[in-house]
């Protein structure tokens, strides 16, 4: 928005992994960056996301965030940059570094802290949603519709959907050749982290019947993790279902894959957004998900793609079935979804900076009013 005056904005992670979290925070930086403000982070020095935003250009400070020695030296020396560089706002991600950076931006005397709430877990203590920042973002209405029950004031929380970076349409995709398909065969897709909690054991469950229904169906499992990626190529093994279940481990190219797909099924027991299906819908995929957490905000139910209970295995092989069994639906579904995602705009990265930038002028004309 053009009456948004430039703000300085420094941004706090404790995490060292990169995973959708760290994602969410390179993608807000960069965007935020290009709408004209300026921007510092805060991060582990061993941490991927160090690298990742100084090759971007960012100024980074590192400093160790675990113990008392580090967060007492890390709240005198986070004091000191945040004097130093007259920051508008400070945005937190994650407990630990909200522990430090919170009460050093309270010190210096920062208008706006704000910490984002990237998880669906409940939240055990209020300390780094209350007492500490001014403010909470969070990725889904589902995340912020707890924080409120747990006791965050609402006109205190505001959600900001994480952005899909979309890529031009994949002409051809490799697939089904490095599979040795053809077209005739029909391939559901998932493509997510392997881990307990995102329902691959209850993914093969259900399709495993409709597997011996339809010899031309195919599942390939997109992604990588141990020990799940182990315990998935022994569950496959003694279902016999080698020849239909094809675990491709780790890739780089998702786009390439999507496009080789027929349908995008993940029965995540735990999701506080899920990225996964708006990027399945982005490439013309009609989508099935489980009804739990901001699941039910990346689609749209019997329109772009179908909502299934938790734990409800029947439900799960039904709404497999319904689509395998009928390419018209897959059709309309997929195309309903990549018009929503493309058209709409609700996850591109624009939408973020547009909605951050909001947030954040409001509430700190807020704060600005009530001192």
């Amino acid at each position: 928005m053009t009456d948004i005056k430039p703000l300085r904005i420094m941004h706090s992670e404790a995490a060292t992994s990169f995973g959708g979290q760290e994602h969410r925070i390179f993608k807000e930086m960069v965007a935020m960056r290009e709408k004209g403000h300026y921007l510092e982070a805060i991060c582990q020095p061993d941490a991927e996301l160090t690298t990742r935003l100084r090759e971007a250009g960012f100024v980074v400070h590192t400093m160790y965030m675990d113990g008392v020695v580090n967060i007492s030296a890390g709240i005198f020396k986070i004091w000191q940059i945040l004097k130093r560089g007259k920051f508008d706002v400070v945005n937190t991600h994650s407990r630990q570094d909200t522990i430090i950076a919170a009460p050093a931006a309270r010190l210096a005397r920062v208008p706006l802290i704000v910490r984002t709430r990237h998880l669906a877990s409940r939240v055990n203590s209020l300390l780094t949603y209350t007492w500490l920042p001014h403010c909470v973002t969070t990725v889904s209405q589902y995340v912020r519709r707890q924080l409120i029950e747990r006791g965050v004031p609402a006109g205190r929380v505001e959600s900001i959907y994480t952005p899909v970076v979309l890529h031009a349409p994949v002409e051809h995709s490799t697939l089904r050749e490095e599979l040795a398909l053809d077209e005739a065969d029909i391939v559901v897709g998932c493509v997510a982290v392997l881990r307990p909690n995102k329902g691959h054991r209850e993914l093969i469950a259900a399709i495993a019947p409709l597997m011996a229904q339809h010899p031309r169906l195919h599942l390939v499992i997109v992604g990588g993790g141990s020990p799940v990626y182990e315990q998935l190529v022994e569950l496959i093994g003694e279902m016999k279902l080698s020849s239909q279940i094809h675990l491709l481990g780790t890739r780089r190219d998702v786009p390439n894959l999507l496009a080789g797909f027929d349908l995008f099924c993940l029965p995540t027991r735990q999701e506080a957004m899920g990225t996964a299906f708006v990027e399945a819908a982005a490439s013309g995929l009609p989508v099935i998900g489980t009804d739990v957490g901001g699941v039910g905000e990346m689609l749209v139910h019997n329109q772009t793609g179908i909502l299934v209970p938790l734990d409800d295995l029947e439900a799960l092989r039904a709404a497999l079935a319904k689509l395998i069994e009928n390419p018209q639906l897959r059709v309309k579904m997929g195309q309903a979804g990549k018009d929503r995602i493309w058209n709409e705009g609700i996850f591109s990265t624009e939408t973020l900076a547009n909605r951050t930038e909001v947030v954040y002028s409001h509430w700190l004309a807020s704060t600005r009013n009530r001192n």
